[in-house]
């Protein structure tokens, strides 16, 4: 299982990489596959969804997040690195999408230099940290780990007592926002990759 993990990860990068959306769509794998069968607990609890106004429900997660504006830098960070095609195309997937009060609370000058061409490697792992490779709505997030399109796994918590839910060291602000090749999460951190420092 993990080197099917590991050679879905490396496939999913060289479609972001420029070999294109198709070579992305024939990484993700089987769109009916379950959600839950990715996490660990088999309990799930329901996170709090946004309002049926807020998504532009026909748009892709990029557009949807442009729609938003407390989501403009990642929109910003998402074409500095090269990914609107990449997340615009095909799906399912997941977006745990940064808020922009999370990109400002990065140290100082570091969104500036991740959004310089020279850095876009770099970016491109952080941003696709966030992203899962097939849609989780909050009815199916359980406790576990699941494997980002980045390729190392992302640490979900769900408190039961609470309903809230924490991904990597991130609270949940916002779920269920639809697109139409995925679902967005709000998060008010930027999580970073194990392997990267800033």
């Amino acid at each position: 299982m993990a080197m099917k993990r590991s050679s879905m990860a490396k496939r999913w990068m060289v479609g972001v990489a420029g070999v294109g959306a198709a070579a992305l769509l024939a990484a993700c794998g089987p769109a009916n596959e379950p959600a839950a069968d990715m996490t660990q607990d088999p309990t799930a609890t329901e996170m709090p969804a946004a309002d049926d106004g807020t998504a532009a429900q026909g748009g892709s997660v990029v557009d949807v997040a442009a729609s938003e504006d407390d989501f403009s830098i990642l929109v910003q960070a998402v074409e500095a690195a090269g990914l609107t095609e990449t997340l615009s195309a095909g799906g399912p997937i997941t977006l745990f999408a940064p808020t922009n009060a999370a990109f400002e609370a990065l140290p100082d000058g570091t969104l500036d230099q991740l959004l310089l061409p020279e850095n876009q490697d770099a970016l491109r792992q952080i941003l696709t940290y966030h992203v899962l490779e097939q849609e989780v709505p909050s009815s199916a997030v359980t406790t576990g780990e699941v494997p980002s399109a980045a390729g190392a796994p992302i640490s979900l918590q769900v408190n039961d007592a609470t309903g809230e839910v924490m991904v990597n060291q991130a609270t949940v602000v916002q779920a269920d926002i639809q697109a139409s090749n995925g679902v967005i999460h709000a998060i008010d951190q930027v999580i970073l990759p194990p392997d990267l420092a800033l």
